[in-house]
């Protein structure tokens, strides 16, 4: 089941060929990676290089008994003995939203600075996040690649208007109304709909659009790759 919401509430429930009848949810363009300083700067304290550590000179551990090693072996065995009593856990295919969604995702209030808005994203490693209202119900869908478009870089012209940007609220760049999909629905449906309005993720709400989680394209294709089978054609 997918839904649409907006500052106004629910605006549609239905399939996913029921949301192009909503002609705000616009197909968007593909996000573009782009990364804040903060998080750059951590990727360089990471990689950076730190002096080789002196060797100490160091006695050789002293050779246990033979009996430690009898000890040893018999541990092994009954390891491997136990673990061969132990049936191997049933996998269950993967079909609904709930089997691949994010739990307890990140969203953003509504007045929220596109800058305070940037660092959040940046320090949860997303790129992007629903937006909710002060009942915590889903209004629009924040874009990293709408908070800080292309064109605005790097043309000499371009850093008022991005300061400029930055100083907004997620209400002016947020998409909304956005399409919210419960967390029984079929991974296939889910799918189509990320490849018929282009975004990157769908939030998981409830029928009051109350979110309960979120699923990307990232979260199908690790399913996809993962071991437990998926099964997108029941």
């Amino acid at each position: 089941m997918f839904f649409v919401f907006g500052p106004s509430g629910q605006m549609l429930r239905g399939g996913a060929e029921q949301l192009s009848r909503v002609t705000a949810v616009r197909r968007v363009q593909r996000p573009q990676a782009l990364r804040s300083s903060a998080v750059e700067a951590r990727g360089a304290e990471a990689f950076e290089l730190q002096p080789p550590a002196t060797p100490q000179a160091q006695s050789p551990p002293p050779s246990p008994p033979d009996s430690a090693f009898g000890s040893l072996r018999a541990l092994g065995g009954i390891s491997a003995y136990q673990q061969t009593d132990k049936p191997a856990p049933v996998r269950q295919p993967l079909t609904l939203v709930r089997d691949v969604m994010t739990e307890g995702a990140l969203t953003l209030p509504l007045g929220t600075s596109v800058k305070e808005a940037w660092g959040m994203l940046a320090e949860h490693g997303i790129s992007q996040a629903p937006v909710v209202d002060a009942l915590g119900r889903v209004v629009g869908l924040l874009l990293r690649a709408d908070m800080v478009p292309l064109e605005l870089l790097p043309s000499p012209g371009s850093v008022p208007a991005a300061v400029a940007r930055a100083k907004r609220l997620v209400d002016e760049v947020m998409v909304s109304p956005v399409a919210t999909v419960s967390p029984d629905t079929a991974l296939r449906s889910v799918a189509s709909a990320l490849m018929d309005t282009g975004l990157p993720g769908l939030p998981v709400t409830n029928e009051l659009g109350l979110p309960e989680g979120f699923i990307t394209r990232t979260d199908i294709l690790r399913a996809v790759a993962a071991d437990p089978p998926l099964d997108l054609w029941t």
